[in-house]
């Protein structure tokens, strides 16, 4: 595996496509590696592979698509964390691939989509995301969508990162002093609803402690779509340690920390170099 910061920095949320059909070699690979996708939980994803016509589904906020999947889980404990884990896990797969792709977890016709992915009663699902090459100009929604959410800019690390304690920021410096700068890069890149970066980590010696910070609007009856943020930051933070030869071991105890309100801990990776 190469470094996956790469990847991860040169992917961005697509909401303007070409108009034409995924060709087929692409779209079975990805198809095939969808079905031994795994996460830390345990956790089975279904991934649904949509085509939008034949189903007749469409986002306002995207254009040009042809193709759509759907990340599909029965509501089981850690089930948001997993599916975060797994979903990104996809994604990050179809933008190696060359395509597209944007998160969506609340622009669409939800009724069409649970249909088209033959949902069941204990499952839901949470988010779509549409799949294809990716236009040669943004369309004038998606400028400003992007404006709309500040889609270009991340919080610093000090915003999002801790030494020990959340009273300890953890600058950039520190963090390349401790050979930790490009996997909590790797996570302050990562996609989130409304880019609203809703993970904060402290780091203690050779663990990492992830949290999720709360914002109002984000936990529906079945789901905490920010804890879903938390899992995509959770695999891109391994999948950077991964590529790096380390071994990050993922476990749930939380440490007696202070933890402020409105925030809660989620889980923790144990790495040994």
């Amino acid at each position: 595996m190469g470094n996956f910061l790469d990847l991860v920095k040169t992917r961005r949320s697509v909401r303007s496509f070409d108009g034409k059909e995924i060709n087929t070699q692409v779209l079975n690979e990805l198809k095939n590696f969808a079905e031994e996708i795994t996460n830390p939980y345990g956790v089975k994803i279904r991934f649904a592979f949509l085509d939008a016509a034949a189903n007749g589904l469409s986002s306002p906020v995207i254009t040009g698509e042809k193709t759509y999947v759907s990340a599909v889980v029965s509501k089981t404990e850690h089930a948001e964390e997993a599916y975060g884990y797994s979903f990104q896990k996809l994604l990050m797969k179809a933008h190696e691939l060359g395509l597209g792709t944007v998160w969506i977890g609340g622009t669409m016709p939800r009724d069409k989509f649970e249909k088209a992915s033959e949902l069941k009663d204990g499952e839901f699902m949470p988010c779509v995301s549409p799949l294809g090459v990716t236009a040669k100009k943004m369309s004038l929604k998606e400028t400003l969508m992007r404006k709309g959410v500040k889609a270009d800019l991340r919080m610093g690390f000090e915003e999002l990162f801790f030494n020990g304690n959340f009273k300890t920021p953890l600058d950039e410096r520190s963090a390349k002093e401790r050979g930790l700068y490009d996997d909590l890069e790797a996570v302050r890149f990562a996609p989130s609803a409304v880019n609203k970066q809703p993970w904060r980590i402290v780091i203690d010696g050779k663990k990492a402690h992830f949290y999720e910070r709360h914002d109002k609007g984000y936990i529906t009856p079945d789901y905490d779509l920010q804890k879903i943020d938390v899992g995509i930051a959770l695999y891109n933070f391994e999948t950077q340690m991964l590529s790096e030869c380390r071994k990050p071991v993922l476990s749930m105890e939380a440490p007696e920390i202070d933890v402020p309100d409105g925030m809660d801990y989620i889980a923790t990776y144990t790495f040994l170099n």
